[in-house]
């Protein structure tokens, strides 16, 4: 009879992989567990399902009345569908015989019905009379009884020999081993079996071919394309992890609609981070509402990353103590960033000694952010020797708010080189105040394209005092040329760095306006600095409104700037009380202005102001 009665040859052998991939039947297809019987069924369906059940009856009288006249076959194909039934008991005799006779089916589902019973050697030597005669599936059988017992060169001996004859799982098992032992020759099994229809191999080709193409740089985009492509077959088929990881794929190039296609049908499967990334994208679309349900679901099947996301939505809201038991429930989970949002959450609401506990808890299990968090909390208490380990465990860890505070740490000790070094270390990691403080470093030791480099990356990064450096490094190498056109580099970063509110690129944009004549736009930016508390920006502003005829509003700003310490306001202050007559005001100016300088202006006040003085003792 050959293989006509293989049927249950390895379908009840194959056991859930503990690993954390989904369990599938034999041939790569979900089990299906029944439900009631009419439920929801219509009454063709069930007349059909009635009709298939009599017919097997009727069939399986015919295989019996054969099997007890002494018919192998009859006996090979009963003895499959009384254990495929569970009646081992009935199986058993059945399958013997047809053994007995030469039926390597029966051989094979012989060894099944043994290994249930617990006879994993006496179910192995039938498995090899199986596939001595030419069972794939006894074959495979074998191979993973050799595989439970760590024998693996009798495994790829057994798995090899199904896999090449073409058993869709033995080309999957051997696939699993090859890898376990890392054998490149692994992938050709993967696609063996997935091409056949197995959707874990499918999916375990999609990962490889991904790992693969990550290796590279990200930039083999064919692997790219039939990574997604074994993804997608897997997905297809019911398989929630490779949804997962199709959802993922798709939101990172912008595709979400489709991400959260995939991201539900996994979620639906019971794969809780699908869950929580469906939350996510949910959230960003602005549906808080359905976000926090998948969330809540993810989080009661054990994520913690959906128990925290939960945690900073009630705690958004103001519910603390319903974001603080969801940050616990993320902390039980494993995820220890519910102990570092417990402790922003104690930090918030000014509970310093409960949000240092759990800092310490976080910072103990290795969260570096916590680690920087409870290194600021001492610094701040005073305790700079208690503060620097923990700086140090945070930036060795990779956090790089941290190794830019140690910089601050050694700078304010007077350590100027450890503090350079902690800075370039943060510099290089793209910390923005970093790499100004690097660039200022380096411009006092006179390396121009080094600091130059630096303050590119942090004005690009954000820092206006660092786009108001690399303008004025690039203004200095020009000749500091006072008429720039617009579209000049140096002037947009001074304009760059005048937008976020810096008073001196302001002044400088206000007199690169006025030097084209531009006086709105000039009289603009220097109120804008003057109003910010830029003395130099009063003093222009003054200048402007005095060549425009409006010499009382001139006075306020020169008297504004005079007043924070600039000599040339006092000056021109002394210069108008003068011409109105108003000697001793003009004299006060005058002494205000000496004292202030610079040398010149000194010179000119003190001139000034002796002048006055013989006008008043005239």
């Amino acid at each position: 009879m050959g293989d006509k009665a293989r049927l249950l040859e390895t379908g009840r052998f194959v056991h859930a992989p503990d690993d954390g991939r989904e369990s599938e039947m034999a041939d790569g297809r979900d089990t299906a567990l029944p439900g009631p019987r009419d439920a929801g069924m219509p009454m063709d369906a069930i007349e059909a399902d009635a009709a298939a059940e009599a017919s097997e009856a009727v069939s399986e009288i015919n295989h019996r009345r054969a099997a007890d006249a002494g018919d192998t076959g009859a006996m090979s194909v009963l003895g499959a569908l009384l254990l495929r039934r569970g009646d081992l008991d009935g199986a058993e005799p059945y399958l013997r015989s047809a053994t007995a006779a030469g039926d390597r089916a029966a051989a094979n589902n012989l060894g099944v019905l043994l290994h249930q019973r617990g006879y994993g050697d006496e179910a192995a030597g039938w498995w090899r009379i199986a596939a001595v005669a030419g069972s794939a599936a006894a074959a495979h059988a074998l191979g993973r009884h050799y595989r439970e017992r760590g024998d693996e060169p009798a495994a790829e001996y057994w798995l090899r020999q199904s896999a090449e004859s073409g058993h869709c799982l033995g080309a999957y098992a051997l696939a699993d081993l090859l890898e376990h032992r890392g054998d490149v020759g692994a992938e050709r099994w993967f696609r063996t079996a997935a091409e056949r229809g197995h959707r874990e191999a499918a999916y375990r080709l999609a990962r490889l071919l991904d790992d693969r193409a990550k290796a590279t740089g990200g930039g083999d985009g064919a692997l790219e394309a039939e990574a997604e492509q074994w993804y997608r077959q897997a997905a297809a088929r019911g398989h929630r992890r490779a949804a997962l990881h199709l959802g993922t794929l798709l939101e990172e190039r912008g595709e979400s609609q489709e991400a959260g296609r995939w991201y539900l049908s996994a979620a639906k499967g019971g794969e809780a981070r699908a869950a929580c990334a469906l939350g996510f994208l949910l959230r960003d679309a602005g549906d808080e509402e359905s976000a926090a349900e998948w969330w809540r679901r993810a989080a009661q099947d054990g994520d913690g990353n959906a128990a925290n996301a939960l945690g900073a939505l009630h705690a958004d809201r103001g519910e603390t103590q319903t974001a603080e038991r969801w940050y616990r429930a993320a902390l039980d989970a494993g995820d220890v960033n519910g102990a570092y949002n417990i402790g922003l959450l104690c930090a918030e609401q000014g509970r310093a000694g409960r949000g240092e506990q759990w800092y310490r808890r976080a910072a103990y299990a290795g969260h570096r952010e916590a680690a920087n968090a409870l290194a600021i909390m001492l610094l701040q208490r005073g305790d700079s020797a208690g503060a620097e380990p923990w700086f140090s465990k945070a930036a060795e860890a990779g956090s790089v708010d941290a190794a830019f505070n140690l910089g601050i740490l050694y700078a304010e000790r007077g350590a100027d080189r450890m503090a350079h070094e902690w800075y370039e270390r943060a510099a290089a990691a793209g910390h923005t105040e970093a790499a100004l403080q690097v660039a200022i470093v380096q411009l006092r030791d006179g390396d121009p394209s080094g600091a130059e480099r630096n303050l590119r990356c942090a004005a690009e990064g954000g820092s206006a005092e660092a786009a108001f450096r690399l303008a004025d490094l690039l203004d200095r190498r020009d000749g500091g040329a006072v008429e720039r056109r617009q579209d000049d580099e140096c002037t947009r970063w001074y304009e760059h760095a005048a937008r976020q509110g810096h008073r001196r690129a302001q002044v400088r944009v206000g007199m690169f306006a006025a030097a084209r004549g531009d006086v709105v736009e000039a009289a603009r930016w220097y109120r804008a600095a003057a109003e910010a508390g830029s003395r130099n920006g009063a003093f222009n502003l003054g200048l402007l409104l005095a060549r425009e005829g409006s010499l009382p509003e001139a006075a306020l700003w020169w008297t504004r700037a005079a007043e924070d310490g600039h000599g040339r306001a006092a000056l021109r202050l002394a210069l108008l009380a003068a011409r109105r007559g108003a000697l001793a005001e003009g004299h006060q100016w005058c002494r205000r202005a000496v004292e202030l300088g610079p040398p010149e202006v000194a010179e000119r006040a003190a001139r000034l102001r002796e002048a006055l003085q013989e006008e008043l003792t005239a």
